[in-house]
């Protein structure tokens, strides 16, 4: 009787062991709400992104002028660092709006290549079409970032 209580005690006690280490540990859950840090973040980086959206509006008077290489060069030079800004706010995100702004961030950037690629057709329409495409875009980024983040419209 003692031998067999021995035994049954190891079985269970092996039992056990398995059992607790087949248990997976609890998955903290991701914020509902923006961190400091993460409002800091945004902070840093907002500011140039809005003064790039801003700035698109330049674009449709260098397409109306057909000035397809300051559309170029508009492009490939202020709206060139639009990219690294948008990922840098992507990435401080709450991680159920990152998919989305990555998506946008994608279409956005598709939709310059339009553009490019209607002023190598020379296609005006093409391209103001293209650029209002970008410009929603760019609007829909900024509605993900949250309004604690952007800096308050200083008035002259």
């Amino acid at each position: 009787m003692v031998r067999s209580r021995s035994i049954l005690s190891l079985i269970l006690a092996i039992v056990a062991v398995f059992l607790i280490s087949c248990g997976s540990p609890t998955v903290a859950k991701a914020p509902l709400t923006y961190t400091p840090v993460q409002i800091e973040q945004i902070q840093e980086y907002a500011p140039t992104l809005l003064a790039l959206r801003d700035r698109m509006s330049e674009v449709p008077v260098l397409i109306q002028r057909r000035d397809w290489i300051g559309v170029r060069n508009f492009i490939h030079g202020p709206l060139g660092e639009l990219r690294l800004k948008m990922t840098y706010i992507t990435r401080n995100l709450l991680p159920t709006e990152q998919k989305a702004a990555r998506q946008i961030t994608r279409e956005l950037f598709d939709d310059l290549v339009k553009v490019e690629q209607s002023i190598e057709e020379n296609s005006t329409q093409g391209a103001v079409r293209n650029y209002q495409t970008a410009l929603a875009d760019i609007n829909k980024f900024v509605d993900l970032i949250p309004t604690q983040a952007i800096p308050p419209q200083v008035e002259d």
